[in-house]
């Protein structure tokens, strides 16, 4: 299936923590290099991987309208993980208590909340995905202690 959509614009890259989200795992420095990911999104890595995305993704039009209601592609982090060498994010998702908040007028069922979050995701690791096979060329810097041994 794929879905015939107009690409958004690439999200602005904020500088959060990724450490503060519950799932990351990242360890390295703080440097996550966000303005040059964001320039490489702008660039032309978000258009490709959003394209990648549409031709495979699940999603029909009208969950993809209630994303682009909710601006979730601007919710999006994307950041450098030096020390796994990896582009990391944290997608943006529909909330457990999305019914009890009324989250938006057109979701009515955990299938169109899994759905939008399920593609999101998907929509995530492909822009990583581009982003370091055919953008990224950074090598981590990493000093050798001193005191190794002669093998």
């Amino acid at each position: 299936m794929s879905l015939d959509v107009a690409v958004p614009d690439p999200p602005e890259l904020e500088g959060i923590d990724p450490n503060e989200y519950d799932d990351a795992e990242v360890v390295g420095d703080t440097d996550y290099k966000r303005d040059e990911l964001e320039q490489f999104l702008e660039d032309g890595a978000w258009e490709e991987a959003f394209r990648q995305w549409a031709e495979e993704t699940d999603m029909d039009e009208s969950d993809f309208e209630i994303m682009l209601d909710l601006e979730m592609i601007q919710q999006f982090d994307f950041f450098w993980d030096s020390f796994a060498e990896r582009v990391g994010y944290h997608a943006p998702g529909i909330p457990e208590n999305w019914k009890e908040r009324n989250y938006h007028p057109d979701i009515e069922s955990w299938g169109t909340v899994s759905s939008i979050n399920a593609s999101l995701t998907e929509l995530g690791q492909i822009v990583c995905d581009v982003l370091k096979d055919e953008y990224i060329d950074w090598e981590t810097e990493y000093d050798a202690p001193d005191d190794l041994p002669d093998f």
